[in-house]
């Protein structure tokens, strides 16, 4: 069982920057495949990015390439989202997940609650 808690959204503007963290509870978290996803109102969930467990493989969504990065912590067991070059189309709740399965998956299995990004014009 893990348990995910994010903090750090909020309103910014556009070109802003914002950094997102997630802490998890167990201790098996540096197992796990973590993930952020986002979703923005009457839209799909989107995947935004995702870390391996070692930290050493990530991947992005195309709209964040270049902007966006994902770290981890394993001694702090926190996952984080750096948003940089922020843009209004990046509003949405953001979801950090988790998965012990080591390939990229499309549901992982623990979600927190999510935080409100909202970038402003």
């Amino acid at each position: 069982q893990v348990h995910l808690v994010e903090s750090g959204g909020g309103l910014v503007q556009a070109g802003g920057s914002l950094r997102l963290s997630c802490a998890a509870s167990g201790r098996t978290f540096s197992s796990y495949r973590m993930y952020w996803f986002r979703q923005a109102p009457g839209q799909e969930r989107e995947r935004v990015a995702t870390i391996s467990w070692s930290g050493g493989s990530t991947y992005y969504a195309d709209p964040v390439k270049g902007r966006f990065t994902i770290s981890r912590d394993n001694a702090k067991n926190t996952v984080y989202l750096q948003m940089n070059s922020l843009k209004p189309e990046d509003t949405a709740v953001y979801y950090c997940a988790a998965d012990p399965s080591p390939i990229v998956v499309p549901t992982p299995l623990y979600w927190g609650q999510g935080t409100q990004v909202t970038v402003s014009s």
